[in-house]
């Protein structure tokens, strides 16, 4: 067999299991959910997170969390799409452009679908609509997400790539706790926006593979 057969074998089953893991993890939050069986889990974190209300994390906490919100990820979207424009990749900038606004599509489906009210306590900033999935965490795993599976492709050197990768991580998770922090989100919203955000950013990484590959 050849290498590229084996790599296109890998890539087929680790993206097929990427996403079963976050679709069932996605179910099993709203299985949770919908038999009120999460209430536990939300306030056991909302202790640990909003343990140590402080003005200089929250200062630290509305910064993070502005990367992930609508201007934010807009803002750096523009800037990604242009410079991969600027490069001629314009397969790969068509793809940002079409994951990222169909994922934001996405999120306000299952918004108006679930209806949850956002949490009853002291909320450190003002935020209006429903409160699952959250949209900062969804958007934010989806575009930042993107983002490391285009450097992790343009990087030469395993250790770049992998730390790329680290870094988005990290960013991901901080803008998740902000929003728990801040107490505009349950922590079970969280969860919910990062598990869809991660089966709708495999389901477009697969698309994309595909017809990339018809295309060359």
């Amino acid at each position: 067999m050849e290498e590229k057969q084996i790599k296109q074998g890998v890539f087929i089953g680790l993206a097929l299991a990427c996403l079963f893991a976050f679709t069932w993890g996605f179910v099993s939050i709203v299985d949770e959910l919908q038999e009120n069986e999460i209430e536990q889990f939300d306030n056991g974190v909302f202790e640990i997170v909003r343990g140590s209300i402080s003005p200089s994390l929250t200062t630290f906490m509305t910064s993070i969390t502005f990367l992930g919100g609508v201007m934010g990820i807009s803002i750096f979207t523009i800037i990604v799409v242009a410079i991969l424009l600027i490069l001629k990749k314009y397969p790969l900038a068509f793809f940002v452009v079409i994951t990222i606004t169909t994922g934001a599509g996405f999120n306000w489906l299952l918004k108006w679908i679930f209806k949850r009210e956002r949490p009853d306590i002291e909320a450190l900033i003002e935020q209006g609509g429903y409160s699952f999935p959250s949209g900062h965490s969804m958007s934010s795993f989806i575009f930042y997400g993107t983002l490391a599976f285009i450097l992790f492709r343009a990087l030469d050197y395993k250790r770049y790539k992998w730390g790329s990768v680290l870094v988005v991580g990290v960013m991901v998770f901080l803008i998740g706790i902000s929003r728990v922090y801040l107490g505009v989100h349950y922590p079970s919203d969280i969860l919910g926006g990062f598990t869809a955000g991660g089966a709708w950013l495999t389901l477009c990484i697969v698309i994309y593979a595909y017809f990339y590959k018809r295309r060359n």
